[in-house]
């Protein structure tokens, strides 16, 4: 048997296999060179970007929990200027498509940076992280209210071209509103889900482990949600989806494929293991031969209910 189909397309973005990198969990690539062939990626989303340098919380700021890891690391980062003259340049040498992934702190900055990255040709698409407080309402996460999300949607929409994905944050009551919503506002991809608020305590000192107190769970924790979300996201919207969320192993990958995404992002696994994607991608093309399955397509969304 040949070896079987892994390409797909995730809105217009074709990707040599379903497999990318998580935003946050595997800097601009290079940090990861000497630990696996990054051509052989899907694609590499990048750590996010704002139009300053953001230097985060202070420490501590990251946390190991029961089956996962605990981050409030605070979105540091080089800043755009930095990531164009200092980043780009390697990344541009890689065959897998880069995605940047964007946030900021208004509607005119996410609609900024979408302007500033629009002319970089060797940026192939944006992630939207709309996880991130609103200065101006007070601190309301984008990602919390459909009205927002759909404004910093249509901001970016409006001043790019590239691939459009919006990642989702799980810390809403209907996910599936936010997706069509999302859709909706001008997404070409959705991406799910971001982590979970969470927080861990020391009782012995009475106090967080976390300076910032709270912070964002990630790991095998949260794959249960994150397949559920996934799934019911996949029920209301036609855009491809990206499920995010505890995938460490092939089978974990090619669940979310059964439950409707049609790729992946690595991310906690690859603090555990920085050859888990690759390991990841042989194990898919693995269990689909098999099965004699020619297609890694043929398995998106056939989750029999």
């Amino acid at each position: 048997m040949t070896a079987p189909d892994l390409t797909v397309d995730i809105g217009g973005l074709k990707l040599l296999n379903p497999v990318m990198t998580a935003s946050g969990t595997f800097g601009y690539a290079r940090e990861y060179a000497s630990y696996l062939d990054l051509n052989r990626l899907g694609g590499i989303i990048v750590k996010g970007l704002s139009l300053e340098p953001a230097k985060g919380n202070p420490p501590p700021r990251i946390v190991e929990t029961d089956c996962g890891m605990l981050n409030a690391i605070g979105l540091e980062n080089v800043g755009i200027d930095a990531f164009i003259v200092d980043k780009l340049p390697f990344l541009r040498t890689l065959c897998p498509p880069t995605i940047v992934n964007i946030y900021g702190k208004t509607v005119e900055e996410y609609a900024r940076l979408a302007e500033r990255i629009e002319p970089l040709d060797a940026v192939k698409g944006l992630e939207v992280n709309i996880s991130c407080p609103n200065v101006k309402e007070g601190g309301v996460a984008f990602g919390s209210d459909p009205q927002l999300a759909r404004e910093v949607v249509q901001a970016v929409r409006e001043k790019t071209t590239k691939h459009l994905m919006v990642k989702l944050s799980p810390n809403v009551t209907d996910i599936a509103l936010m997706a069509r919503v999302a859709e909706d506002a001008g997404a070409d991809a959705l991406s799910l889900i971001n982590t979970i608020t969470g927080m861990a305590v020391d009782l012995a000192t009475r106090r967080s482990k976390l300076a910032n107190i709270t912070g964002g769970l990630s790991g095998p924790a949260i794959k249960p949600v994150a397949l559920r979300m996934v799934w019911q996201a996949a029920q209301v919207v036609k855009i491809p989806i990206v499920g995010v969320g505890g995938i460490m192993t092939a089978t974990d990958a090619l669940e979310f494929m059964l439950v409707g995404a049609t790729a992946v992002q690595v991310g906690t696994a690859n603090f555990v293991n920085p050859g888990a994607a690759m390991e990841i991608i042989d194990g898919m093309q693995k269990w689909l031969q098999e099965q004699g399955i020619e297609d890694v397509k043929q398995l998106i969304g056939t989750l029999a209910t």
